[in-house]
């Protein structure tokens, strides 16, 4: 298909996943295990450290070209002498980079903890470290012993209801997910062909990003977005400036009543994630009533790997314990669950980034 970009291949994905983890282990290896284990322990501290300077706009500023720390300090109202110690922690992480001549530059990492960079990460790092999410984290041994949410421990209610009552906190969650959405949508969807596609429903879709890049590859296919109401409520200029809204109808409703019908491509990007197996089932359930009879089910998440090899998705793992109350789920795992919901999992698309393409078939 033209315009569409080749996805490495699986096998060439897992191998590149496999030697940056021998790297990890090597590395943790070299030192003695009391050293290793308390850099691992730190790693906290170094998250607070990046939070503090994205909140800052400290790689904002050094976007025009290496500054001095404390020149930096006076245009974004900080301690001369505190900014540079922050700044060169960051230096020794190869965040920024510390030049002979006493000025700070960004680097590859630092780059993207820029808020206008094209795969910024500043919005995640500004949720992760954020109060709130601080508090919640604080609480994990809740979570790991009971098996339920942190944030119902401490907030009285389940996440979404809690962001209803805090807007701080709800405004940071989803720049956060809209910022982790474009990384998503930029390595997966083209790695996917949607050529043979009609009608496209986005279950679960916000403000329609990921339908947005999927339509514009898909230029013979029509689209619904299907979300909450008060989600779709404001979906309709990021359509428009995508230039797909001809071609896109809006729906709201909750996918735990029912779903639109008549799609042959129903995409659930990070949902089925968010929730336990019953309630998964019940979803997957709705879009099985709803699906085209030759119709494909397309769910974007991560999938863990068997066993405990380093990957990003046994952190977000446990996200999900602490904040959620859903899982992460090996490729195993997600087959059992289609198969409760009366589909067949076909195949996992590895993709250049943490997200795969779960392909499941009604049957």
């Amino acid at each position: 298909m033209a315009g569409r970009i080749a996805a490495p291949p699986p096998a060439v994905l897992r191998m590149i996943s496999g030697l940056r983890g021998a790297l990890a282990r090597l590395h943790r290896s070299t030192a003695p295990a009391n050293v290793t284990m308390m850099e691992i322990v730190l790693g906290s501290w170094l998250t607070q450290a990046i939070y503090v300077a994205v909140r800052l706009g400290i790689p904002d500023e050094l976007s025009t070209g290496p500054q001095r720390a404390d020149e930096v300090a006076q245009r974004v109202g900080s301690h001369p002498g505190a900014t540079y110690r922050l700044m060169r922690l960051l230096a020794s992480y190869s965040i920024l980079e510390l030049r002979r001549d006493g000025r700070f530059e960004l680097t590859r990492l630092g780059r993207t903890l820029r808020r206008d960079a094209p795969n910024s990460v500043a919005a995640m790092a500004t949720m992760v470290g954020s109060r709130q999410h601080w508090e919640h984290w604080g609480s994990m041994e809740h979570s790991v012993r009971t098996g339920q949410t942190a944030i119902e421990a401490i907030r009285g209610v389940p996440t979404f209801d809690y962001m209803a009552t805090d807007p701080e906190f709800a405004e940071i969650f989803n720049d956060a997910m809209t910022g982790a959405s474009t990384l998503a949508i930029e390595t997966a969807v083209p790695a996917y062909d949607f050529s043979d596609t009609r009608l496209i429903v986005d279950v679960g879709g916000g403000h329609g990003a990921l339908l947005a890049a999927v339509l514009k590859q898909a230029p013979q296919a029509r689209g619904v977005l299907f979300d909450l109401p008060s989600v779709v409520a404001n979906a309709a200029d990021l359509l428009e400036s995508a230039g797909v809204a001809s071609r896109c109808g809006i729906e709201g409703g909750s996918f735990f009543g029912a779903v639109p019908a008549g799609g042959d491509a129903y995409l659930l990007k990070a949902v089925i994630h968010d929730w336990d197996d019953e309630k998964s089932v019940a979803i997957l359930r709705n879009v099985r009533t709803a699906i085209d009879p030759a119709g494909k089910l397309l769910l974007f998440e991560l999938v863990l790997p068997e066993g405990a090899p380093a990957h990003l998705g046994m952190l977000v793992d446990l996200e999900m314990l602490v904040s959620a109350g859903g899982m992460e789920r090996t490729e195993a795992q997600y087959a059992e669950l289609l198969s409760r919901a009366g589909f067949r999992l076909s195949r996992v698309v590895f993709t250049p980034g943490p997200v795969s393409i779960i392909e499941a078939v009604p049957v």
